[in-house]
């Protein structure tokens, strides 16, 4: 069985045609599908959770990297044994703002390729990051599956939001909402742990963890970050100067951000970022906030995706 969530927000001015295509399409394959539009912030992760409990076994998901998130959130918290979890296989046809995820997989905006893709491909075991954290006393966790985002990079995020009546949803967006961020955001002290070792006591000023290597519509913050290989690569950064931030620019795209010399580059499966400070966040685009600590563990091919 297929469970099929889409959101109608992404891509929405042209979406009617396209949910005609995507009708045709399954209905001349003869699949046994069901379709679930989102209504508000969350509901994917709502849905993807009812199709997992339910016993579907693919999982489509038409929107952009913030909807995936919310469906891999879904199917890692369903009340299912882990093997039934694996079995899950989880497609997606970018349709957002960043579609970053989707990316590294050469799927594009062009839904009609990444259906195919979907239709023609086979199953890929995938890591999914975990968040640990703690809210009012309460242990939570939140899953992610492209990258997060501390300082900078949220902040990006918000400015983006507000730059969409302007720009549109393009990846414009996040560049104009970076060169914003990097003038506003302070440091945040924190110190750094990776695998159960300190490596980093200093201001935050901006750090991406990414299972992934894109973000913020198409900027390699984490070149060589691969989403099968059980680590998670990640950048740090303390407060650059004018001119450092002005070398750094040309190589947002291009895959040498890294090069810079002041930019810290870390590898491992596992990240504890300690402060007192109230730490405003992204996961794959998706704004939160916790208080204290939190604790990023990558767990190895946790679930299946379509590619």
């Amino acid at each position: 069985m297929l469970g099929v969530l889409i959101n109608p927000k992404s891509g929405k001015h042209h979406l009617n045609r396209q949910r005609l295509y995507l009708m045709r399409q399954l209905n001349e394959r003869k699949l046994d599908f069901t379709t679930r539009d989102t209504q508000y912030a969350g509901h994917a992760t709502e849905l993807a959770r009812e199709f997992a409990e339910a016993g579907y076994d693919q999982i489509l998901v038409w929107g952009g990297d913030g909807t995936i998130s919310e469906a891999v959130n879904g199917i890692m918290t369903a009340n299912i044994p882990e093997e039934d979890r694996k079995k899950i296989r989880l497609g997606l046809v970018p349709r957002g703002t960043g579609n970053d995820f989707g990316r590294f997989w050469g799927l594009t905006r062009n839904y009609k390729h990444s259906l195919d893709a979907f239709f023609s491909g086979g199953p890929q075991p995938l890591d999914v990051g975990c968040l640990t954290y703690f809210q009012n006393g309460v242990e939570r966790h939140r899953y992610f599956i492209n990258s997060i985002g501390y300082g900078v990079d949220p902040l990006t995020c918000v400015y983006a939001e507000k730059l969409k009546p302007f720009i549109g949803s393009h990846h414009l967006n996040y560049l104009f909402g970076l060169i914003a961020a990097l003038f506003k955001q302070k440091p945040i002290p924190v110190t750094l742990k990776v695998d159960g070792t300190e490596c980093l006591k200093a201001g935050l000023f901006t750090m991406n963890v990414g299972n992934g290597p894109y973000s913020g519509g198409g900027i390699r913050q984490n070149p060589d970050a691969d989403p099968r290989d059980g680590l998670f690569n990640a950048m740090f950064v303390k407060k650059p100067t004018l001119r450092q931030l002005y070398e750094a620019l040309p190589n947002l795209f291009n895959g040498h951000l890294t090069d810079s010399p002041f930019i810290h580059t870390i590898k491992g499966r596992e990240i504890t970022i300690e402060t007192e400070e109230n730490v405003i966040i992204e996961t794959d685009g998706i704004l939160m906030s916790y208080e204290g600590n939190g604790r990023l563990i990558c767990i190895h091919h946790a679930i299946n995706f379509i590619v």
